[in-house]
């Protein structure tokens, strides 16, 4: 069987996907959104928003808990092959239904059917959902492959954009260009599955085993998707796509911020339900005590920086055709640490302990907020409106699993360590917003000089203030480059 990486290792090579999922928008987002203004841009999202739909009642709940399921199981071959062929069957019949009726809806609903070409090549992103099986490949910990075939197809893709992307008109092309960057590879994944996988047909197939967890965290998939695409979709019918285009470049940036912070939520999540299957209550708070700080560490100081400097952030990476989404930005950008802590008790407390259940009620919760709030404020405030839903439907997601979660919460016991963090983040902020009493750069240059002045004096803090993540971190680093010299 494949050897299990250790977390540390994991997190680097999750972290280094990380840091490409990051370098990858911000090289062709700022192109794209001055070719295709936020019109265009906003088009794009839009059909992406209906198809996430689709894909999401295609997969069911099968990308969370097919994580679980397999990593209970890594290390008994013949259960893993037979989990993963029922599994793989069950997403696939789901998916053919999925397909028809999202045909069907595109030829039937007028607001899609004018741009039925842009619908039609998004449902490849349906189709190439199921040949991923990323779920298993998360399960395995097999984090460096994840990331070598990930990054390979994002360079091709920044390539395709600057050669093929050069007008309005384009907003086609570039569709499909980000379905490539973003599911390209699951087809490698379907291929290399052979050597994880035994295909052989086992004797009997066990689905209704998984069919009652497959659809509570279909609930779960459910309630997430309506409230990070409602927004969308709900400007799409509402409003005009230029303010579709507004939000979009706000939830651009905040996902790839965002994408920082649940780094190492990601890797955690197959080694905290394994802790559980082996009864390792130890390790398991130690992880999520290391998951706490660490999502304080990175998350707080991104959303104080990036709430300050919303308006320079979106004209140097969009340009100032997209000066009327900073509102939407600012009001949005809290989501970062809320949906960090989040990821940490619902995804990485809830779910290894089995009470997904818990979850499926939270962000049921947030959905049916995100929806009402929306209804209101859509109509007036447009795109800013559709940022205040999100954040109080993640806000409220976060109260909801801290009030199930707070036995475990108290057992980590990282309250100082965090006030650290905050005076840390006071501190630099206070620095930052002095400086630029006095200071008159270009947006660019000033935005660059701001970062430096904020998060290196941010660290600095850490430092002196011994906040033993940094600190050690710190350390290792020191020591390994001692060591090869």
């Amino acid at each position: 069987m494949n050897k299990i990486q250790t977390v540390k290792k994991n997190f680097i090579m999750n972290f280094i996907l990380t840091a490409a999922n990051f370098i990858f928008p911000i090289v062709t987002f700022p192109y794209v959104s001055r070719i295709l203004l936020a019109e265009g841009t906003g088009k794009v999202a839009f059909a992406a928003s209906i198809a996430s739909y689709f894909s999401m009642i295609a997969a069911l709940g099968i990308p969370t808990y097919g994580i679980r399921a397999c990593a209970r199981i890594r290390d008994d071959k013949d259960k893993l092959n037979k989990t993963v062929q029922e599994l793989l069957i069950i997403h696939m019949s789901a998916t053919s239904l999925a397909l028809m009726f999202y045909f069907i809806s595109v030829f039937i609903v007028p607001e899609l059917y004018k741009e039925k070409t842009l619908m039609l090549i998004n449902s490849l992103s349906i189709i190439l959902n199921v040949f991923g099986v990323n779920w298993l490949y998360q399960a395995l910990e097999q984090y460096s492959y994840i990331t070598y075939r990930s990054i390979f197809f994002k360079i091709i893709s920044i390539i395709l954009m600057f050669f093929f992307i050069h007008q309005k008109s384009d907003y086609i092309i570039y569709g499909g260009i980000a379905i490539f960057a973003n599911a390209g590879s699951n087809i490698l994944n379907f291929i290399r599955l052979r050597k994880l996988i035994n295909f052989k047909k086992v004797e009997s197939y066990s689905f209704l085993v998984h069919i009652r967890p497959i659809l509570v965290f279909f609930a779960q998939s459910v309630a997430i998707t309506v409230y990070t695409n409602l927004d969308t979709v709900m400007l799409g019918f509402m409003q005009s796509d230029i303010e579709v285009g507004y939000y979009n470049a706000a939830i651009k940036i905040k996902t790839i911020l965002l994408s920082l912070v649940t780094s190492l939520g990601t890797v955690l999540l197959p080694r905290l339900s394994y802790c559980i299957q082996k009864n390792d209550k130890i390790q398991f708070q130690t992880l999520i005590s290391k998951s706490i700080r660490f999502v304080f560490i990175i998350a707080l100081p991104l959303t104080i920086f990036f709430i300050l400097f919303a308006k320079e952030t979106l004209i140097v990476l969009s340009g100032r055709d997209f000066i009327g989404a900073t509102l939407a930005m600012q009001i949005i950008t809290p989501t970062i640490l809320l949906i960090g802590l989040s990821n940490i008790t619902g995804i990485q407390i809830l779910t290894p302990l089995g009470k997904e259940k818990i979850v499926v009620y939270s962000v049921t919760f947030g959905a049916i907020l995100d929806l009402i709030v929306n209804y209101i404020c859509i109509p007036r405030l447009g795109a800013a409106g559709a940022s205040l839903g999100t954040l109080i439907a993640e806000f409220s997601v976060l109260v909801v699993q801290i009030m199930y979660t707070s036995k475990q919460l108290h057992e980590v016991k990282c309250g100082f360590k965090i006030f650290k963090i905050i005076i840390s983040c006071l501190f630099a902020s206070i620095l930052v917003l002095f400086i630029n009493l006095f200071t008159d750069f270009t947006v660019f240059f000033s935005l660059f000089v701001y970062a430096i002045l904020f998060f290196g004096s941010y660290v600095i803090c850490l430092i002196l203030l011994k906040e033993e993540f940094v600190v050690d971190y710190i350390y290792k680093g020191y020591s390994a480059l001692k060591t090869r010299r």
